[in-house]
C-alpha cells in the first residue's frame, strides 16, 4: 500500500470512532462487511477507506441503522424477541436452526452464545411453524418436517452451535482474503495437529500454516481451565466437519503451491564449494621488498597475527640476525680506533 493510499485510509480505532460504533460492533461490522475494509486479512492490520467512512455517515439512519445490523443478543433476549421460551430458543439452537455469530464465557466458565438480533427476526417470520406448537420427534434417519427434524437433532443430544459457528467465522475470514496460503492456513486452523501434519508433511508449510493462522476467537481467558474450554470450541470435532475441512485445505494447498512455493531456509543459494576467498580490502600485498635487504632485515619481517605485540618466533629470528650481525663485524676487524 502506497503512502497515498495510507493517507486515504483509517486505522480501525479512528473509523470506529467515526461511524459511532464500539470496538466490538465495528469488528463485528467488517466481518459481516457491513464496512468495507482494505489490507491483508491475516498478515497486516485491517483500514477503512475514506469514501467508505463517508459512504455509511451519509446513509439513511447512520448511525442507529448501523449498530442495529450489528446487534447481538444471547438466549433470554433472543427469545423474547422471537416471542418464544428459552427453552424452546436454545432447542432450535441446538439443532442449527439459529446459528450464533460469537460466544464469550461467563464467571463459571459456561459458553453464552451470541446471535444477531436482524438474523432472529427474519427467522421468526420466515419458519413460523418452528416456532408454536410440540414438535414431535421422529426415529433416527427417518424424513419428516423440518420441525420433527430439529427435534430429532435435539432430542439426540447434538449441538451443532460449536459447528456452525465455526463454518461461519470460517467463511467470513475467507471473504476476507484473497491470499491462497492464508486461505489455506483459515481452513487448517480448525483442524488439530495431528491431521495438520498428516495433511501437511512438509515442516516448512506447515511453519507458513502456523504463521498466518488466524485468531478465531479473540481475547482468550485468562485461566488455563477457560483456555480449554475455548479451545475445544476452535477445534473441529464432528466427523462430517472434519472430512470437510480436509478436502477444502487439501485443494486449498494444491493452490498455494501453484502460486508459490513456502519460505525455506535454502531459498538463498549457497557459495559453490571450493571457490577461493577474496582477499579483504584492508589487507594489501607488501610491496617488493630492495634486493640489497640485509639477512637480519628479512627474517625480521613480521607475521601476520591477530594478538597485540610482536610473537615469540618474530622476536627470537631479529635476535639471531642481530647476533649474526655482530659476530662478522668482529671477525672483519672491529670498529676503527
Amino acid at each position: 500500500m502506497s503512502v497515498m493510499e495510507v493517507s486515504e485510509t483509517l486505522a480501525a480505532g479512528r473509523a470506529a470512532q467515526e461511524l459511532r460504533l464500539r470496538r466490538g460492533e465495528f469488528e463485528l461490522a467488517t466481518q459481516l462487511g457491513h464496512v468495507r475494509t482494505v489490507g491483508g486479512a491475516l498478515s497486516g492490520r485491517r483500514r477503512v477507506a475514506r469514501g467508505e467512512v463517508e459512504r455509511l455517515r451519509r446513509a439513511a439512519g447512520f448511525p442507529d441503522a448501523l449498530r442495529e445490523r450489528v446487534r447481538t443478543v444471547g438466549t433470554a433476549e433472543g427469545a423474547e424477541l422471537m416471542d418464544i421460551s428459552p427453552g424452546r430458543f436454545t432447542r432450535l439452537a441446538r439443532a442449527g436452526y439459529l446459528v450464533p455469530v460469537r460466544f464469550y464465557l461467563n464467571r463459571y466458565r459456561a459458553v453464552v452464545w451470541l446471535y444477531l438480533a436482524e438474523e432472529l427476526r427474519a427467522f421468526a417470520s420466515g419458519e413460523p411453524g418452528l416456532l408454536r406448537g410440540r414438535l414431535p420427534r421422529t426415529p433416527t434417519g427417518g424424513s419428516g418436517t423440518a420441525a420433527e427434524v430439529a427435534e430429532e437433532k435435539a432430542g439426540a443430544g447434538e449441538d451443532c452451535r460449536p459447528r456452525n459457528w465455526r463454518g461461519r467465522r470460517i467463511g467470513l475470514l475467507l471473504h476476507e482474503s484473497d491470499d491462497r496460503w492464508e486461505r489455506a492456513a483459515i481452513v487448517g486452523s480448525v483442524l488439530d495437529p495431528l491431521q495438520l501434519a498428516e495433511l501437511v508433511p512438509d515442516p516448512y508449510e506447515r511453519a507458513s500454516l502456523n504463521r498466518l493462522r488466524p485468531d478465531l476467537a479473540p481475547g482468550r481467558p485468562g485461566s488455563e481451565a477457560g483456555r480449554e474450554v475455548v479451545q475445544r470450541l476452535l477445534t473441529a470435532d464432528d466427523p462430517d466437519e472434519i472430512s470437510w475441512h480436509r478436502s477444502s485445505l487439501t485443494a486449498l494447498l494444491a493452490d498455494a503451491r501453484r502460486d508459490r512455493q513456502a519460505p525455506r531456509p535454502d531459498d538463498t543459494l549457497p557459495e559453490p564449494v571450493g571457490a577461493p576467498e577474496p582477499a579483504p580490502p584492508s589487507a594489501p600485498a607488501p610491496p617488493p621488498r630492495p634486493a640489497g635487504t640485509s639477512v637480519a632485515e628479512r627474517e625480521a619481517e613480521p607475521v601476520p597475527h591477530g594478538g597485540r605485540g610482536r610473537p615469540l618466533l618474530t622476536r627470537l629470528r631479529i635476535r639471531r640476525g642481530r647476533d649474526r650481525e655482530a659476530a662478522a663485524l668482529s671477525r672483519g676487524g672491529g670498529a676503527d680506533g
